[in-house]
């Protein structure tokens, strides 16, 4: 029996997404990264790590993911994990398009890692590698099988849009064949290089998403594999949360801005910055300012930055809901 539930916003704890560089050898299609308001320098060390003694709370549990761009391109990856462990972080993670570069996997272990999420966006080459790029499918499997024989756990990523939904369906008895437990399903956010295509035809309607994405989550924790998978959509009755007002997550860049929600990113909208390797709040207007907003449509960022996946009735009233990005679904074998 599957056990399914809507993750509620934790209260006492930080997930700290961070963002150590922003070079990457791919170019995927739903990229994020914006070089222009995420700056392109590959963090030192010795910043990383007085960085992390600035966001972990004692009190608090304190999650850590090393993003990027692509992370394993940072020559001291392995030395930046061991910074966060030592100092005390709950769990650390490392997201990844698979190339596992600069000896990664050799260079930590199994106890100084929780886990190794790997980014894959198709069951087979010619889906993946129509969104990351030629050869990116056969890399990303062939890291998932190296990072599973030196005994990591491993998670799996699929960025769902129109160029993969009908795959989506595919990937649970794949992931079996792998041996994963642990997938993530995440819906295409218009921001980075793809809000620079006003035409770029990714975005899912909610019949899609509902039609599809349950499904498939339910099927795959009939395999044995925990899923994990965003809510997007709420029926007018469900009450709208805004994860910044009742939790934290922080997403750090390279050049010192430190966002609350992952769609202000594109924007100078940053609650706080790092100011000489110190927290500092940003001052108005910033995206703080805003999370305070209430409106019909559920998410102001949503409706400011990618309104594309709303819809209204004939007297202009929402037809639904867009829940916060962050708020997830959960189902467990």
């Amino acid at each position: 029996m599957n056990i399914e539930k809507t993750v509620a916003f934790q209260k006492n704890s930080r997930n700290i997404f961070f963002h150590i560089l922003t070079q990457c050898n791919l170019k995927c299609r739903h990229c994020y990264i914006n070089p222009k308001q995420h700056g392109n320098q590959t963090l030192p060390v010795e910043t990383v790590t007085k960085w992390l003694k600035a966001l972990w709370h004692e009190e608090k549990t304190s999650n850590l993911i090393f993003i990027g761009g692509e992370p394993t391109l940072h020559p001291d990856l392995d030395l930046c994990i061991r910074a966060a462990r030592k100092i005390g972080y709950g769990s650390i993670t490392v997201d990844t398009n698979g190339f596992l570069f600069n000896n990664i996997v050799e260079k930590v272990t199994p106890g100084e890692l929780d886990y190794f999420s790997f980014g894959l966006d198709g069951s087979c080459k010619e889906i993946n590698d129509l969104i990351r790029g030629k050869g990116s499918y056969d890399k990303c499997v062939a890291g998932i099988e190296k990072a599973l024989l030196k005994g990591f756990d491993v998670s799996v990523i699929y960025t769902v849009s129109q160029l993969n939904i009908n795959d989506l369906q595919e990937m649970p008895g794949f992931l079996r064949g792998l041996g994963i437990k642990r997938f993530f399903i995440q819906v295409i956010g218009i921001r980075g290089r793809s809000a620079q295509n006003e035409d770029h035809g990714l975005q899912i309607t909610k019949k899609e998403w509902g039609s599809v994405v349950p499904l498939v989550a339910a099927q795959a924790a009939r395999l044995g594999i925990h899923v994990t998978y965003p809510k997007v959509f709420l029926d007018n009755s469900e009450p709208f949360e805004c994860a910044a007002l009742v939790a934290e997550n922080y997403f750090i860049f390279p050049n010192g801005r430190v966002y609350q929600c992952p769609l202000c990113e594109d924007f100078p909208l940053h609650s706080y910055a790092f100011k000489k390797n110190k927290l500092t709040p940003s001052p108005p207007v910033n995206e703080k300012d805003l999370f305070q907003l209430s409106i019909p449509e559920g998410c102001v960022m949503n409706k400011l930055i990618q309104p594309g996946n709303l819809c209204y009735d004939k007297q202009g009233r929402p037809e639904y809901k867009i829940a916060c990005c962050l708020l997830k679904q959960d189902i467990k074998p």
